[in-house]
């Protein structure tokens, strides 16, 4: 069995994976409260064995976090836990970027999906709003966008009239009240900003995309957007899957 996980600016998301591919038990948790109680609180949840260990295997943006998590795993499988760019990904996909740079759940996200036929946009609406090209098999970079939640919290936090707001689809455009219209702002705002920078990257690549959408708020503009949309909240975890086969 394979423990795989996702460690973000927010939220960590751990999986237990067998040999065929098959999840099967997921674990969540805040990323800036790991500690090794947490872990070993969580974990319990997740694997009784962990001699049952074969492969670990993160994509992490939060370097301290994951260091947490593999001294802790490392400890207890007695295996190596892998950083996802740890790896050689060239026989996956073709990287043209500054590796350096580029965030490995981003490089995940990208390999989950890259093949020989399509090309993909991938919207990822997590703590930033991140937009990645797959062209066939090669990642040619992308857009980073302030993200939603982020950039709600912070305007309530910096405008002493504007109170905490729960973001939903709204119709109109003209709010008649404060939260009607920062909703209207965030919704058809964010609604722009994505359809305008979809049709950018088409126009500058002239290409075709699929445009993948995951993520928390991926539901909210399912039905908003005019460029035709496919969920999948699964995208790095299949990503993961995939990466873990160059372990050996």
């Amino acid at each position: 069995m394979y423990i795989l996980g996702d460690i973000g600016n927010s939220v960590t998301k751990v999986f237990l994976v067998n040999s065929k591919n098959k999840i099967l038990k997921n674990i969540n948790f805040p990323s800036k409260t790991i500690s090794n109680q947490i872990l070993n609180s969580k974990f319990k949840s997740l694997i009784r064995d962990f001699a049952l260990i074969d492969k670990v295997l993160f994509c992490s943006v939060v370097p301290n976090s994951f260091n947490l998590v593999k001294k802790f795993l490392s400890k207890k499988t007695k295996k190596k836990c892998y950083e996802v760019k740890d790896l050689k990904l060239k026989s996956l996909i073709n990287i043209n970027v500054n590796y350096h740079q580029v965030g490995s759940d981003r490089l995940t996200n990208a390999i989950s999906l890259s093949n020989d036929k399509h090309n993909y946009i991938i919207l990822d609406f997590g703590t930033a709003t991140t937009f990645d090209v797959v062209i066939k098999k090669t990642y040619k970079g992308g857009v980073i966008a302030p993200g939603i939640k982020i950039s709600l919290n912070t305007l309530s936090d910096k405008a002493t009239l504007i109170p905490k707001i729960n973001l939903k689809k709204i119709n109109k455009v003209v709010g008649n009240d404060t939260i009607s219209a920062v909703r209207s702002g965030f919704f058809w705002g964010y609604s722009g900003l994505i359809d305008n920078i979809v049709n950018l990257i088409k126009k500058e690549t002239r290409k075709s995309f699929k445009l993948i959408v995951t993520g928390g708020l991926s539901d909210l503009f399912q039905k908003s957007l005019k460029n035709k949309i496919i969920q999948n909240k699964n995208i790095t975890i299949k990503g993961l899957i995939k990466i873990s086969k160059l372990i050996n």
